[in-house]
């Protein structure tokens, strides 16, 4: 004898369509906090209008920094700039991690292939570890700086 399999009964469509409807239309009311906060952690808002910063896609911004924030080196705080200098120089880094290769997973730095990039460590004044700011470097000469331990990043550029 034959028995016959059961399914379990599915609920009906409409609840699940009426609910992913809601939450698209509340979707751009849930965006709106991060945007409208200059897009830091710290909800503290930022001045792109003065020279030093600039929007994306700025005229005068390189090619490779097209469509980010830039930064020019004298906004940087005075650590990233002496991060800076040392990249230049070839070092000495004070952190083993220094010159490591970066693995941009997080995708928002241009794509380049494995090993294209490295990270450096910018001090944190009073940190015990070696914080959350870096320069990552590019092979031609790209600088960019994360704050936040990558969660954004600004082209820094020469004025």
């Amino acid at each position: 004898m034959l028995r016959q399999l059961r399914l379990p009964r599915r609920r009906p469509a409409g609840r699940a369509l009426r609910a992913l409807t809601a939450f698209l239309a509340a979707l751009p009311l849930l965006l709106l906090p991060a945007c409208s906060s200059g897009g830091h952690k710290d909800g503290k808002t930022t001045s792109t209008t003065s020279p030093a910063r600039s929007t994306p896609g700025s005229p005068g911004a390189p090619a490779w920094a097209k469509g980010m924030r830039t930064i020019t080196p004298d906004r940087l705080p005075a650590e990233a700039r002496k991060t800076l200098e040392l990249i230049d120089k070839g070092g000495p880094f004070p952190y083993d991690k220094d010159g490591t290769v970066f693995g941009n997973y997080e995708n928002r730095l241009p794509k380049q292939a494995r090993g294209y990039y490295h990270e450096y460590t910018v001090p944190t004044p009073g940190s015990r570890t070696r914080g959350a700011r870096r320069i990552i470097a590019g092979n031609h000469a790209e600088r960019y700086y994360t704050g936040d331990h990558y969660d954004t990043f600004e082209a820094v550029v020469k004025p």
